[in-house]
């Protein structure tokens, strides 16, 4: 079964030979703003994040070591969309200094999640300790099933 060539061209094509002419195919790889867009869909890429869900509420977990409460953007969007973002700088650099390694992670990330119907939008809470940015989005009670009495005549 072939993959619809509209899409994803010839045999002899590459998926994005469809999108790009054949001029800035190999330069837009080549260049350093490609390095530079890398970086950052690494440094989006790296914001691990978990969800679990308590009997009380949603808990995001999201790893951002190095970062300060007023660098991290914690917003709810469209009613329910939890948005988590931020920015890691680069670090200033001094002439003189010598770099052997770099690994750490930098620039903007950003997740998004959506939530579910359970989900009390409006009492979103949020906290950062130790690197570890916590978000708790309580869930609405389930009403609890009323249980009536029928007398039984007879």
């Amino acid at each position: 079964m072939a993959l619809s060539p509209f899409f994803f061209g010839r045999g002899d094509q590459s998926p994005f030979d469809t999108f790009f002419e054949p001029s800035e195919r190999f330069a837009m790889w080549d260049s350093a703003p490609s390095r530079q867009f890398a970086q950052d869909v690494s440094a989006i890429a790296s914001t691990r994040v978990d969800w679990v869900e308590t009997p009380e509420a949603h808990v995001f977990k999201a790893d951002l070591p190095g970062l300060k409460k007023e660098e991290i953007k914690v917003q709810v969007e469209d009613g329910r969309t939890l948005q988590i973002s931020g920015e890691r700088k680069k670090e200033e650099v001094e002439k003189t200094d010598k770099w052997h390694r770099v690994e750490r992670s930098r620039g903007s990330f950003l997740r998004r999640f959506r939530l579910p119907e359970n989900a009390k939008v409006d009492e979103v809470k949020a906290k950062v300790e130790d690197g570890v940015l916590t978000i708790t989005v309580p869930k609405v009670e389930k009403p609890k099933p009323e249980v009536k009495a029928i007398d039984i005549s007879g």
